[in-house]
Formats: structure tokens, C-alpha cells, sequence
């Protein structure tokens, strides 16, 4: 027979709340403003138009210009995060279950962040850090070849460089995530002994900087397995060539038989139930010329 299983729904204020705390512990998603996503996906169109307009006098012919027209496809992608608890949750009264609820979503949104993160910067499992094939035309390092090899003595000469590929290929700059690392040396930083960069020093995570954004986080230098390089710095046009949001629907599993999570025990007989928590993300790199890394 098959296990019992109860689907709820956490209340519309919790997944708010839920994504608003995405946004405060994602890098990515800290710098670049979620749009709403249908569950099936959908496709942004990015058109590059050669040469510049021209001025026709009257009865003159108009002339031709070119132009690239690339799709690309934003799908969701399923990231599930699961814990036990005592079945007390079951029995406990409705202001005691939310508040289950709402210790569990808080935890649950922090590792979605982190997940997002991971995903998107490095194309592998946030768990396992296993490469996954179909993220690595939708990651910083799978598709971003702006790259400046990573100086600790000069991180700001590091980033100069790293601004200067993108401003050289006629794109913006936005925003920044970069390595704790990377701060830690950036608050080092000094010229006839004055210190040049102050709001980095004792673990300063300014929320801008040079008038760009600023996300430090310790997902940037996290490797996929079998890579060889770190990244310090993720940089670019977060603003307009980077685009995530997530489904609205998040749905919850009250799972009260069995090992679901593999845990090696059973849930009965632990006086337990397993929450299960899935969340359907999806992002796109729109350009990526417009982001450079600073690796190591």
C-alpha cells in the first residue's frame, strides 16, 4: 500500500516571505529583481542590432542594417528540501502549526537561496556539487569567457580589468558577488599606508560599491566537482542580462510512513514526520558577455 501523504500549501504570506528572504541570502538574487514565472516556463528575446540609425533626407532609399535575434528559454527547475519533525505537528493546533510552518519555510527559503546560487554560478547540485549537464549553458562558468586571472595583492586592479572586458564589448555593468576572499583583500588594500577601501575591513559586505551592487557570499568561490578554477568575483549587467523568478505554487509533503529521506529509520517508530518542501526556479543568462569572473 502506498504511504500516506498529506499535500498542503504554505498561506500566500509565507511564500512572500519566503522570497523575500531568497533575495536577502542569494547573491544572484540579490542583485537582479524576480519576475513572475509560469510553470511552464518562458522565453525572453534578445536582439543585438548592428551599425547605428541613420538620418534619410526625403526621397532618399533607407538603408539596410543587421540584426541577431536569439530566444532564449527559461525553464523552471525543481529544487526539493526536506526534514524531519516530531508528529506533534500533526496533532498541534493551528497557531502551533503555523508556526512549524513558518521556522520551516525560513529554513527552507535560506537553502533555496544558497541553492540558486550554486546552480546558477556553477551548474552543479547544490547538495552533491555533481556538474549537471543541463546547467552548463545556464551558469557564469559554463558560458561567461570575460575571465582576469585573480591577483590578491591588487583585487581592484582585478576588478578594473574585469569592467573594462565588459565596457570593451559595448555592455554595462550593474552589480557584483563576490568571494569573502576577496573582500578580506580588498580591505587590505592601500596606498602610502592609507587604507583605500574601509567598508571592507573587519568583514565589511558593503551593499555597493562604486556606485555598483554588491553581494558577498560565500557561494561565489564554491567549485563544481572536477573544476579547477575558483571564482572571486561574478560581474556584470545583473540588471538587464539576467533574468530568474519562481513559480507561485510552493507545495509541502506531510509524509508520516516510512524513510522518505533515507535516513536508514522509519518515521512511526521514531514519532516522526518528514516536511517536504519543493520550489520551482528558473533562470537565464541573457548575454553573456555582459558578466566577467575573476577567478583563481
Amino acid at each position: 500500500m502506498a504511504n500516506p501523504v498529506t499535500k498542503l500549501a504554505f498561506p500566500e504570506v509565507l511564500i512572500t516571505e519566503m522570497f523575500n528572504l531568497v533575495r536577502g541570502q542569494s547573491a544572484v538574487a540579490g542583485l537582479c529583481a524576480q519576475k513572475p514565472m509560469p510553470f511552464n516556463g518562458l522565453k525572453e528575446f534578445v536582439f543585438s542590432l548592428d551599425g547605428e540609425a541613420s538620418i534619410v533626407g526625403e526621397g532618399e532609399a533607407k538603408p539596410a542594417n543587421g540584426a541577431t535575434f536569439t530566444p532564449v528559454v527559461i525553464a523552471p527547475i525543481k529544487f526539493v528540501y526536506q526534514t524531519r519533525v516530531t508528529d506533534e505537528f500533526m496533532h498541534a493546533a493551528d497557531e502551533a502549526r503555523l508556526g512549524y510552518l513558518q521556522a520551516f519555510a525560513d529554513g527552507f527559503a535560506k537553502k533555496i537561496a544558497r541553492g540558486i546560487d550554486i546552480a546558477a554560478m556553477h551548474g552543479c547540485d547544490p547538495k552533491t556539487k555533481a556538474p549537471i549537464s543541463a546547467l552548463a549553458t545556464k551558469c557564469f562558468d559554463g558560458v561567461v569567457t570575460n575571465v582576469v586571472t585573480y591577483d590578491a595583492n591588487n583585487p581592484d586592479t582585478n576588478l578594473d580589468a574585469a569592467i573594462a572586458a565588459i565596457t570593451a564589448g559595448e555592455r554595462i555593468t550593474t552589480g557584483m558577488a563576490i568571494s569573502p576572499t576577496f573582500g578580506a583583500q580588498m580591505a587590505k588594500v592601500k596606498v602610502n599606508g592609507v587604507v583605500q577601501y574601509p567598508e571592507f575591513r573587519f568583514g565589511g559586505a558593503p551593499g555597493a560599491f562604486a556606485g555598483y551592487g554588491l553581494q558577498m557570499n560565500t557561494t561565489v568561490p564554491i567549485q563544481a566537482t572536477g573544476a579547477t578554477e575558483t571564482d572571486h568575483v561574478i560581474i556584470g549587467d545583473f540588471a538587464n542580462a539576467f533574468r530568474w523568478g519562481y513559480a507561485r505554487n510552493v507545495p509541502l509533503e506531510v509524509i508520516e510512513y516510512g524513510d522518505p529521506d533515507g535516513a536508514g529509520r522509519d518515521l512511526k517508530q521514531y514519532n516522526e514526520v518528514c516536511l517536504r518542501a519543493e520550489a520551482y526556479i528558473g533562470w537565464g543568462i541573457l548575454d553573456k558577455d555582459s558578466f566577467a569572473l575573476v577567478q583563481a
